[in-house]
């Protein structure tokens, strides 16, 4: 490998080689010269040279048209050839090169001498002697064809050394490119060089200030030393410290070890407890589980001693605007026990204006009395009422279905005593809601013996024998021609509405959405009797399931709240107005039902072997509620008005028919 040569070795060298090719002549052939010809032209070319030579006249010249002679070059003897340049040249030998290139002026070819050969003397401009005769052509041709074969010879060698000089350029033009690439790199290792040596002088600053800190903290050994003795009686101080406290950690740690096989022991023990304790809360849950079992036989005897089909009167209260009925008009007599019994009697009075005596005064009042399982006054709140139903509806908790009926005239209060007052007062909210409410608590008491309940809720309406959803919402709604009554599978005697949603609730504000959605769709008109009278019967059904896991038990029961429509006679209802004809049929239709539910009833407690339900949709709907394994309770309510009396003693004579019937002893719909 050849020595790294240094920059100035190197432009030196090229500045030599640069004066030594401009002071050469050029061997490198020039453009349109005689030597790239072929070998005809070249004869042409040498022919008045060979006349000269020759020295013969114009007829042995143009006897021979193409013998030419070779026209020399002239060339100093002592010419020295141009030196080649070395391979590995800098980029300012490649300019140098280049430079002398370019500026060469041309000249004529030299033609290549062989190595060891003397250069041939120059040429004369007189004619040289001919060592052959003027007649011997023959010769001087042969001697002609010999020069221009040299001739070619030194054009082969120029070619091949002009060929050798370009490869040289390209290798000199190669290494300058990977000179300035290198170059470039140095650049950039110098640069980081440089930053290194900035970073080490910055170091080298720090360590000098630090080395003059430390010198100055040298120059206090004693103070340090008095800090280090300081320090390290500190440090012996912490010492006996931490013996203390290792001493103190060990006499805890026996301590604890004492305690903790006092508390294994005591542990065992209570686990011995604990196992005591479950095996007497097994015990306890078995007896309650038992205790629960007859309490709900119980609560069944007690609604059944009370009346599987039960009848309650309702009066509602003077409206503000209303006239004041005449005092003797309604009258509550008091229970057996006195006035602390609660009311199930109500007397009233009605005079006919008709009849009259023989000296053609009016006659007395003729007074109604009706019996039944309770009577509300017009002064009796809404918890009142639902307290007495209160264990009504826990026994469709219990597995028996329940169906709660609110029948009167229009105006009487019905709507009221179901679904309660508008503006959300908690102390004028219906059965439903109160109802619900009292399901998801005892549901949830429940639970912690082992029940889980769920609730499914459904509310419809019957407007002219026809069934409509009241829950129905979007392009569904007003359509409940669509709805159906249909058995729920074959076999089964559940009863759905087909296209009814079915809602599942578990909390009171999924209730109230429900109700204030069904009060919006349900089907009103005015009326003689009411403002706003509700012309349909709506049914809101609570598909109750009750599932005992830990047992595998299960129970499942329908409550149905019914609020029916106005039971008044054809005269009284009729609309005022071009409706009369619509009021007239949904009157019918109502009073249709209605019988409907009466004759229903009346067969039941009968013991009849056939069953009108299909007489009817509320009958037909209603019908795994009415028979002998549900329990049945109709709310009557009637007007305190003088001037309702007519439809009022309609009212409660329908209801004291009710009130006689005795379905029979309901049943659990248990698994």
């Amino acid at each position: 490998m050849e020595p790294q040569r240094s920059p100035l070795l190197e432009v030196k060298g090229n500045i030599e080689l640069k004066r030594a090719l401009a002071k050469a002549p050029s061997r490198l052939p020039l453009p349109g010269s005689r030597l790239k010809r072929g070998p005809d032209q070249m004869e042409e070319d040498l022919e008045p040279e060979k006349k000269r030579t020759r020295g013969l006249g114009t007829k042995v010249a143009t006897s021979h048209p193409r013998a030419t002679a070779l026209t020399t070059v002239p060339q100093t003897q002592g010419q020295t050839a141009v030196p080649k340049v070395p391979r590995k040249t800098g980029p300012r030998c490649s300019a140098a090169i280049a430079t002398v290139l370019k500026n060469q002026k041309p000249g004529p070819a030299v033609p290549a001498q062989k190595p060891g050969t003397t250069a041939a003397p120059p040429v004369v401009g007189r004619k040289k002697p001919s060592k052959r005769p003027a007649w011997d052509l023959k010769g001087q041709l042969c001697d002609l064809n010999a020069e221009l074969k040299c001739c070619r010879e030194r054009t082969q060698m120029l070619d091949q050394e002009n060929q050798q000089l370009r490869n040289q350029l390209r290798e000199a033009q190669q290494q300058a490119t990977a000179l300035v690439t290198e170059r470039r790199t140095l650049e950039e290792e110098l640069a980081r060089m440089r930053a290194q040596a900035e970073q080490g002088q910055q170091e080298l600053g720090n360590l000098s200030a630090r080395v003059v800190a430390l010198e100055e903290r040298m120059t206090i050994p004693e103070g340090l030393v008095q800090e280090l003795q300081k320090e390290q009686l500190e440090l012996q101080e912490e010492r006996r410290g931490l013996a203390a406290q290792l001493e103190e950690q060990e006499r805890r740690l026996q301590a604890s070890e004492a305690a903790l096989s006092g508390s294994q022991a005591e542990v065992a023990s209570l686990r011995q407890e604990a196992a005591a304790q479950a095996d007497l809360l097994a015990k306890r849950e078995e007896r309650l589980h038992g205790l629960e079992m007859e309490r709900r036989r119980l609560h069944n005897q007690l609604q059944e001693l009370k009346g599987n089909v039960r009848v309650f009167c309702r009066v509602r209260p003077v409206l503000p605007g209303e006239s004041t009925p005449p005092p003797g008009f309604l009258l509550f007599p008091s229970g057996p026990s006195g006035p602390s019994d609660p009311p199930t009697r109500l007397s009233l009075s009605r005079s006919d204006e008709r009849r009259g005596t023989l000296s053609g005064a009016p006659a007395a009042p003729t007074r109604h009395d009706f019996s039944f399982d309770r009577v509300f006054p017009p002064g009796s709140r809404q918890d009142e009422v639902f307290e007495e139903i209160s264990m009504l509806v826990q026994s469709a908790l219990d597995g028996y279905p329940v169906c709660i009926f609110a029948y009167g005239q229009t105006g009487s209060g019905k709507t009221f005593t179901m679904e309660g007052g508008p503006g959300g007062d908690p102390q004028v909210e219906g059965l439903i809601p109160r109802a619900l409410r009292h399901l998801f608590s005892v549901a949830q008491e429940l639970s912690g013996q082992g029940w889980t309940y769920s609730f499914v809720a459904s509310y419809v309406e019957i407007y002219n024998e026809t069934v409509r959803d009241l829950l129905a919402t979007g392009t569904r709604k007003g359509h409940g021609g669509e709805c159906e009554i249909r058995r729920a599978g074959p076999g089964s005697e559940e009863l759905t509405v087909t296209n009814a949603r079915y809602v599942p609730v578990s909390c009171e504000r999924e209730v109230e959405a429900l109700l204030h959605l069904a009060r919006q769709n349900r089907a009103v008109a005015r009326t003689a009797q009411n403002e706003r009278s509700s012309r349909s019967h709506s049914v809101f059904q609570l598909q109750i399931s009750g599932e005992h896991a830990g047992r595998g038990l299960q129970c499942a029961a329908p409550l149905s709240l019914v609020d029916l429509a106005g039971s008044e006679r054809l005269d009284p209802g009729l609309a005022l107005g071009p409706g009369e004809r619509e009021r007239l049929r949904e009157t019918q239709a109502i009073n249709s039902s209605l019988s409907t539910l009466g004759l229903v009833i009346m067969a039941l407690s009968n013991k009849e072997s056939h069953v009108p339900y299909r007489n009817s949709k509320l009958t037909y709907l209603l019908q795994n509620s009415l028979g002998g394994s549900a329990k049945m309770l109709m709310f009557v309510n009637i007007s305190p008005l003088e001037e309702n009396v007519s439809e009022s003693l309609n009212s409660l004579r329908f209801a004291s028919k009710v009130n006689q019937c005795v379905i029979g002893t309901a049943q659990a719909n248990r698994k």
